[in-house]
């Protein structure tokens, strides 16, 4: 291909991303730049969150008074650390979805669901999984591996804005700034995975803002604030601990190993007990 018609390729391409909505390639993917020693001492001053951290126990508050009328559900696959059925302590949610989510629990639970096909849970799910996580801090960005389905979030602390138009993900896009001794993320950009409870969606407009924070040495304590003002009347906070294990790494988890789990043709889950090392008759 010659010159010109590189170049019109490449005028073409950039013309068709934009009449479909497209995001641009800079805004789509920021220049990555190489840490200088400067950035890396930086990191000396900043608290100390390395290592592996257990979960703890945690509570939701700042929840309105729960609708009259109705039984709660447990939190669905994707739903607030701490969040509970409906009068204790839960989300509050607007009419609309508060119908949807009582429709959804008087409904059978579906057997091929997500989580029989090992998709993780959606933010801020995730982060209440009963494994450990790992914490790792470099210059520019907070890396979390999560031993749950082994998954790894990125909390970008480089400076950068969240996007206007995100791609929907598992985890949303966090970006995450230091105040003080606080790292602050805040997330947005949500695929349909993501729900309030089972059944209940969310908005265009959600967003999670978590607060960690160190309340001793070896103790991090993490506030998650939703907001999504479609779906919620009010915003929506929990509390929770971690604890730090200096001798703890983190585990290999994969979901589809040895998968027991089957679904025939008409949509019936099944499972196969037979022990290992038995033949199948």
């Amino acid at each position: 291909m010659d010159n010109q018609k590189f170049a019109n390729h490449i005028a073409c391409t950039v013309l068709c991303a934009a009449a479909l909505g497209w995001p641009a390639f800079a805004q789509q993917q920021p220049i990555y730049k190489a840490p200088t020693a400067a950035d890396w001492a930086a990191l000396s001053k900043l608290p100390d969150f390395s290592g592996v951290w257990e979960r703890g126990g945690g509570g939701g508050r700042g929840a309105a008074a729960a609708p009259a009328g109705g039984r709660g559900n447990a939190p669905a696959r994707g739903a607030a650390p701490g969040a509970g059925a409906r009068g204790r302590g839960g989300p509050s949610l607007t009419p609309k979805y508060e119908a949807l989510r009582a429709a959804a629990a008087s409904a059978p639970q579906p057997e091929d669901n997500a989580t029989a096909n090992c998709l993780p849970p959606g933010m801020p799910g995730i982060m209440g999984q009963p494994y450990p996580m790992e914490f790792l801090l470099t210059p520019g960005k907070v890396t979390i591996v999560i031993e749950a389905y082994t998954q790894v979030r990125h909390i970008y602390t480089d400076g950068r804005s969240l996007p206007e138009d995100p791609d929907p993900k598992f985890f949303g896009t966090s970006i995450g700034r230091w105040e003080g001794d606080t790292l602050v993320a805040e997330t947005v950009g949500f695929n349909d995975h993501v729900q309030h409870a089972r059944g209940v969606p969310h908005g265009d407009k959600m967003k999670i803002v978590e607060r960690f924070h160190l309340t001793d040495p070896d103790t991090m304590s993490i506030e998650t604030t939703i907001s999504d003002p479609d779906v919620l009347t009010m915003p929506f906070t929990t509390t929770a601990s971690l604890r730090r294990h200096r001798n703890w790494t983190i585990s290999e988890y994969v979901c589809e190993e040895n998968n027991r789990n089957s679904v025939d043709p008409s949509g019936k889950a099944g499972i196969d007990v037979t022990l290992p090392g038995t033949n199948k008759k």
